[in-house]
C-alpha cells in the first residue's frame, strides 16, 4: 500500500502540512474538521493520519482532541494558513503502532 491511492494533490497538502506545520481543513463522516496533521503513514494496512483537531464538528463533540484519520473515508482536504507549533507531549503515546511512518511533523522550534 502507498500514498499513490491517493490523489496526488492530498498527499502533497499532507506533507506541506507537516512540513510546515500549518493546519489542515477536511471533510470526515459528515462534518467539517480543522486540524493539526502530525503523523502520516500505514497504520492497520491502510494510510492513516494523526491529528490533534482544534476546531469543526465530531461525532463525539470533544474538542481539541487526538483523531486517527482513515484517509480513504475523509474529502476535501486543504491547507491552511494557520501555524502550530510542533509535536505535542500530550499524547506521545499516539506516536506508535506504524507499519511504516511517511512523515512526523518536527518538535517546536526552540
Amino acid at each position: 500500500m502507498s500514498t499513490t491511492q491517493f490523489p496526488r494533490d492530498v498527499d502533497r497538502i499532507i506533507r506541506q502540512a507537516i512540513r510546515e506545520r500549518r493546519l489542515i481543513r477536511f471533510r470526515l463522516d459528515g462534518h467539517d474538521r480543522i486540524a493539526e496533521p502530525h503523523d502520516y503513514g500505514i497504520k492497520s494496512g491502510a494510510v492513516h493520519l494523526l491529528v490533534y483537531q482544534v476546531a469543526g464538528g465530531s461525532k463525539s463533540g470533544r474538542l481539541p482532541d487526538w483523531r486517527w484519520i482513515r484517509l480513504a473515508r475523509a474529502s476535501d482536504f486543504e491547507l491552511l494558513e494557520q501555524r502550530f507549533d510542533g509535536q505535542r507531549t500530550s499524547a506521545p503515546d499516539r506516536h506508535t503502532a506504524w507499519q511504516q511512518l511517511f512523515l512526523r511533523v518536527d518538535p517546536p522550534a526552540p
